[in-house]
């Protein structure tokens, strides 16, 4: 029985000698893919310094070069180990039915990340609202859009939702308009309001003099007129003239005398003696 035993140790322990040097062959490998992997990247990434290729693009194609190149390195790590290249196939072909079922928001969200890189419907740098969510456009990658918000939040959109959600892109065109309301008291003069707005805008700079500087009366309530203003800037310049107009026409306003409304109540007194 110990002869038995010691048999079995000796050709267990000669199978594990003959092994080691498959096995060291197989860490090589995986090391030398480890590495391949980020050589391939960078090379990716200094190509296309020069080119005109769009930042989502490569990013995205950066994902997709990883993903790709781990895969092989893999197959070939378990080529070496033994494995039959068939069975790879067989395991390889019933797990990705299983993890198909298992992950099929995860492949929707694939598809919705090339859909957004087909259609270019936004791209890295853009400010767009989703849903609840609002911010800059970082990176579009296999899975999830980041985008950071104003306040410097980061937030991973599924890129499914990206591609199927109705989606605002506030940088995709060059110009855009400025709407504002300001509210004057009733007995105030509306048409020197309105020009002393209209002088406002024509005196910024950053405000498009090609384009209609729209102000008028848009709402009467029962405290204020209320005066629509509508002007035209650059996308990049949007924030600024929107404060420079609230912050300019109110000094324009108290310059000119014209009262900012406040709610007031009437109070009439009956004398019932």
């Amino acid at each position: 029985m110990v002869d038995i035993y010691l048999g079995y140790l000796k050709r267990m322990l000669d199978a594990i000698i003959t092994f080691i040097p498959t096995l060291l062959l197989a860490i090589v490998i995986y090391i030398v893919g480890f590495f391949l992997n980020k050589l391939v990247l960078n090379l990716f990434s200094k190509g296309t310094e020069k080119t005109k290729m769009d930042e989502t693009v490569k990013k995205f194609l950066s994902s997709v070069i990883k993903i790709v190149i781990t895969s092989i390195v893999l197959i070939i790590v378990l080529t070496v180990l033994g494995i039959p290249m068939t069975s790879i196939i067989t395991v390889l072909g019933t797990a990705g039915v299983a993890v198909g079922l298992a992950l099929k928001d995860s492949l929707s969200n694939v598809a919705g990340g090339v859909l957004l890189l087909i259609n270019r419907t936004i791209k890295v740098g853009d400010y767009i609202e989703v849903g609840a969510y609002a911010g800059v456009v970082e990176e579009i990658s296999i899975l999830f859009t980041k985008i950071v918000t104003l306040d410097n939040k980061d937030i991973y959109i599924p890129n499914g939702v990206v591609s199927t959600s109705s989606l605002i892109n506030y940088s995709s065109e060059s110009e855009r308009r400025v709407d504002l309301v300001f509210s004057i008291a009733h007995d105030c003069d509306h048409k020197k309001a309105i020009e002393a707005i209209k002088s406002v805008a024509e005196k910024h700079p950053l405000v498009l003099q090609d384009k209609e500087i729209f102000v008028r009366i848009g709402e009467l309530n029962a405290n204020a007129v209320n005066l629509t203003v509508r002007v035209w800037t650059n996308n990049a310049n949007y924030w600024d003239v929107y404060f420079d107009m609230i912050q300019q026409v109110k000094e324009k306003f108290d310059e000119e005398k014209i009262h900012i409304p406040y709610n007031q109540l009437d109070v009439h007194m009956v004398d019932k003696s």
